[in-house]
């Protein structure tokens, strides 16, 4: 039997083709270039300056894995590591524990005026960390604050928000006001997730909505849990911008090592180390990464064994 004659296939045809093909690469080439030019140098120049150390005499030298070995080793760098474990352990449970009362409380439908709600408690994330800092730096200081004034017309000895001992959940207070809207947000998005027919079927059984909350949505919402306390573990362990801002106010009770990113800071700046600086950095990205697969073994694990 013969078979038919293959035609070749016109040169339009193949380059319409060859396009298409192509269109995707172009259209993902402008995210490329940044994550290049914005990440991959600087994370490639980062990691060639933790090979040296700038000499006073001798200017850069090379000391390959020197600097961390001395970062591992290094009180001051654990010394901040401890102060955002403390951090988180409080900060974490509370924030996330707004954020999901709020988004059950709104999901339920008998709150009224419910986009303000969402609104309002969003706003804060919308608020840059630094003007939150600067707003509860005004708040909290000891001359002119609201705090303090309010104290001396009360007759009330002023509270001390920017002490040593209480300094850091003066901070955790400042993160939970800029983040809680927006976990509540995801938090709300998950709920609306959950088929209708759950509710329903749940009322018909004369649940409350406690019940239903305790014993559905919860359990249904706990992937979205585990990936919201995820994300702020990573961000309090890179905690950077409120620490900074209120050491101005705070100089005694914030100190240069006080997170490992602003001691990294410090170094880089006011040191003139920044070899050990990046060095540092490194090894704080590397304590990220060990926590987080960590997290994710330990969570998965447990996940497994429920399913």
């Amino acid at each position: 039997m013969q078979s038919e004659p293959a035609y070749p296939v016109p040169r339009s045809a193949r380059r319409k083709s060859w396009v298409r093909s192509l269109a995707p690469y172009l259209f993902l080439l402008p995210f490329f270039g940044l994550f290049v030019l914005f990440i991959l140098v600087p994370l490639l120049y980062a990691v060639y300056l933790s090979l040296f150390r700038d000499m006073l005499v001798g200017g850069r030298t090379f000391v390959g894995a020197e600097n961390y070995v001395r970062a591992v080793g290094d009180a001051k760098l654990w010394e901040g590591v401890q102060n955002l474990a403390v951090f988180g352990a409080v900060q974490i449970p509370v924030m996330l524990g707004l954020a999901l009362t709020f988004a059950i409380v709104l999901d339920q439908g008998r709150t009224p005026g419910k986009a303000w709600y969402r609104i309002g408690f969003f706003l804060p994330y919308a608020v840059p960390s630094v003007i939150a800092a600067l707003i509860w730096g005004y708040l909290y200081g000891p001359v002119f604050g609201p705090f303090t004034q309010g104290a001396n017309l009360l007759g009330l000895p002023p509270p001390d928000f920017l002490s040593s001992d209480v300094i850091l959940y003066s901070i955790a207070n400042i993160v939970t006001w800029e983040f809680v809207g927006y976990n509540m947000v995801i938090f709300y998005a998950a709920l609306k997730a959950i088929s209708g027919d759950l509710d329903e079927a749940a009322r018909i059984d004369g649940a409350t909505s406690w019940q239903f909350a305790r014993t559905i949505q919860l359990p249904l919402l706990a992937p979205t849990i585990l990936v919201t306390v995820l994300f702020s573990i990573n961000g309090t362990l890179q905690l950077f911008n409120e620490p900074y801002l209120m050491r101005s106010l705070a100089p005694s009770a914030i100190s240069s090592s006080f997170t490992p990113n602003l001691y990294a800071y410090s170094l880089a700046t006011s040191g003139q180390q920044t070899g050990y600086a990046a060095a540092v950095s490194f090894v704080l990205g590397g304590v990220v990464a060990l926590v987080s697969v960590l997290f994710i073994l330990f969570t998965g694990r447990r996940m497994g064994v429920q399913s």
